[in-house]
């Protein structure tokens, strides 16, 4: 049976959540970035201010020696700004007796904004023409080496608009910064925490998987789901529990129906028995492959509702043995051989009825529909079994040839009701039914889902050898001790 293709998967709740919660704090990161943007550029003295203690602080990375030996190097950083004349930016960096370290070229534009006293302000700022672009001037204290630096800076037009650095920089150091963190923060809480809700409801979908209808203890597990969860799992299990009931009722209707057919045919049976005449007998034939066909819809029926929870751990060459030995008479009387080989090393949760009729169904496939002498092999093997047929070399010729018409019965039986029923049986263990044509018979394979029962250990007595059943051939008849006595060959 081919399973049907799975949906697309959609994404996960926590992702969902997560990306919502990602882009709320992206478009309200923006709007407070549109907010302190205009806030600082709007307020003039405040980003005087910002540009001063900026400035400075690039300056004074420019210092080195100590005490006498104080010496000034202007930065990289700040040389293109304050190095050459007629840059629109001046630099005045001296210590607290008043020994210049550094003055910019421009000492004749800008200078005379500078006071010229020894003792100015720590901190100082003038505006010396308002609005943009900045205007201004202003110095700063800076502490080296226990020495007192004065830093003074002017710019007149800000022409390489450092203002703008200063923005981006209160931007990252007010607003990302902080806002980050508290996203991450925020994001992996909230990502934690609908993992951890939904833990119940990923279990249940796992579940969901397993769901039988006809299994009574194949239910959604409701404890610890959210409310909202729990009320749609309690929805499923009351509609799994309606289907169940429905496919019980279809069973009982559809046994109704077969114990009812058996009945008139039985009569019409022993109607036809006291009647001496070859057609009564043709007619028998017929009647009793109607009521095989009758028992054959019912089991295939009966298998839509079957439960579950029947499932035991059975070992595979012992229902395989049970299947042999009670066909094994039967099959010789049409001149076939029977033999059992291989063994199962360890039991498998199986409903053992079930197992036992589709070996059944395969057998008596093989048998009815191959020549006499053919040789019939049941192997058996951990999770499978193989029914084998090897026809005698005088079946071989042209009209057994594959592909013809007459080369295998069988192979036009494939879709019918004894072997739909060894599918629909390997379905309902998880497993699969094959059927293959060698150029000297064929072979119907069933395999069963391999996962075995912990608690059922294996027959120590058959491990390592394999296990024989009763073998029936031609001429030369093994009886097994049970049944010895009750055949006899033809």
């Amino acid at each position: 049976m081919t399973a049907a293709p799975r949906p697309a998967r959609s994404r996960s709740l926590g992702s969902i959540v997560a990306r919502r919660i990602t882009i709320f704090a992206v478009l309200a990161m923006v709007v407070q970035l549109v907010l302190v943007f205009v806030d600082c550029y709007l307020n003039e003295n405040e980003l005087s201010r910002q540009f001063l203690e900026q400035e400075t602080d690039l300056l004074s990375a420019g210092l080195s020696g100590q005490g006498e030996d104080i010496s000034y190097r202007l930065p990289d950083d700040a040389a293109e700004r304050y190095g050459r004349p007629d840059s629109g930016y001046f630099a005045r960096i001296r210590t607290d007796d008043g020994r210049v370290l550094f003055s910019s070229p421009d000492a004749g534009r800008a200078g005379h904004f500078l006071p010229i006293d020894l003792t100015p302000p720590t901190f100082w700022v003038r505006t010396l023409h308002p609005g943009k672009p900045l205007n201004l001037a202003g110095g700063r204290s800076v502490m080296f080496h226990g020495e007192g630096i004065l830093i003074e800076v002017v710019t007149l037009g800000d022409p390489d608009g450092v203002v703008f650095e200063v923005l981006w920089q209160e931007v990252i150091e007010q607003m990302i910064v902080p806002m980050g963190i508290l996203l991450v923060l925020v994001l992996g809480g909230t990502t934690f925490s609908v993992r951890k809700a939904l833990k119940p409801v990923h279990a249940a979908a796992r579940a969901a998987e397993a769901l039988d209808p006809m299994d009574a203890r194949s239910h959604l597990q409701t404890d610890g789901m959210p409310r909202e969860v729990a009320v749609l799992a309690e929805a499923v299990n009351r509609a799994f529990g309606r289907v169940g009931d429905l496919i019980q009722s279809q069973r009982l209707l559809t046994s109704g129906i077969a114990h009812e057919v058996r009945t008139p045919l039985a009569a019409m049976k022993l109607e036809l028995g006291r009647i001496d005449h070859p057609r009564a007998r043709k007619a028998e034939a017929d009647l009793d492959e109607l009521v095989r066909f009758v028992g054959q819809m019912t089991s295939l029926a009966r298998l839509d509702g079957f439960d579950h929870g029947a499932f035991r751990p059975e070992r595979l060459d012992r229902l395989a043995e049970d299947v042999v030995e009670t066909l094994a008479p039967w099959a010789y009387d049409r001149g076939h051989s029977l033999a059992l080989e291989g063994h199962a090393a360890a039991p498998l949760p199986v409903a053992g009825s079930l197992i036992r009729d589709a070996i059944r169904n395969l057998v008596e496939n093989a048998v009815k529909h191959t020549p006499e002498g053919t040789a019939i092999t049941v192997r058996v093997a951990d999770g499978r079994v193989d029914v084998c047929d090897v026809r005698p070399p005088r079946s071989a010729g042209p009209e057994s040839a594959p592909g013809s018409p007459g080369a295998d019965v069988r192979a036009g039986d494939r879709m019918g009701i004894g072997l739909k029923i060894v599918e629909r049986i390997a379905a309902l263990h998880g497993g699969a039914f094959t059927f293959v044509r060698t150029a000297d018979g064929s072979t119907a394979s069933l395999s069963l889902r391999t996962s075995t029962s912990e608690n059922a250990p294996a027959d120590p007595g058959n491990a390592g050898r394999a296990t024989y059943g009763p073998v029936y051939a031609a001429r030369d008849v093994v009886h097994t001790a049970e049944l010895e006595g009750n055949t006899s060959p033809r």
